[in-house]
């Protein structure tokens, strides 16, 4: 079986509590998300790449700034390899680069994490289903802003067949 891991925006903006839109308690995900990247038999990892004055700063804080240090990925989670695709939107499915991409490394099943659960994750899991393959996402390796936006995001995932799963049944 052919699998993709999609690890989501795990840039410094949002891991590290120094970050411009930092996600509270995402730095405690790093050591899961960092083994499952140097197990992963191929690697896809959403990065956000915004200019300064992208159009997205009308809804967010200013963040993932290209070339700035928030912008990067921790060491921890590079891995050789590994696929960085920029996205200047909170659903990386709206570049036409990605499905060319995905269709390139025909996957027969997706495992997805990182951050927010109900923003961009949620984009990559319920996009990746909609390609009819398997995918799971990574409870003890994904952070949320909004528990209640992240259940009902659980509960759409799972009803169009997605499974959860946590890192020790990858």
């Amino acid at each position: 079986m052919n699998t993709v891991f999609f690890d989501v925006d795990t840039q410094l903006d949002f891991v590290s509590p120094a970050g411009a839109l930092y996600v509270p308690g995402a730095e405690k995900r790093l050591p899961v998300i960092a083994a499952l990247n140097r197990r992963a038999p191929r690697l896809v990892s959403t990065v956000d790449a915004h200019a300064e004055n992208d159009i997205e700063f009308r809804t967010w804080p200013h963040h993932c700034i290209v070339g700035t240090l928030g912008q990067r990925k921790p060491a921890e989670l590079l891995v050789p390899g590994q696929i960085v695709f920029e996205k200047v939107t909170t659903d990386a499915f709206l570049n036409p680069r990605l499905l060319p991409l995905l269709s390139e490394l025909s996957a027969d099943r997706y495992v997805v994490y990182g951050v927010v659960t109900e923003i961009c994750v949620r984009f990559a899991a319920l996009g990746l289903l909609a390609m009819g393959k398997p995918v799971d996402v990574v409870t003890d390796a994904v952070e949320l802003l909004n528990p209640a936006a992240a259940d009902a995001f659980y509960a759409e995932f799972t009803a169009r067949g997605g499974r959860m799963v946590t890192s020790h049944l990858v």
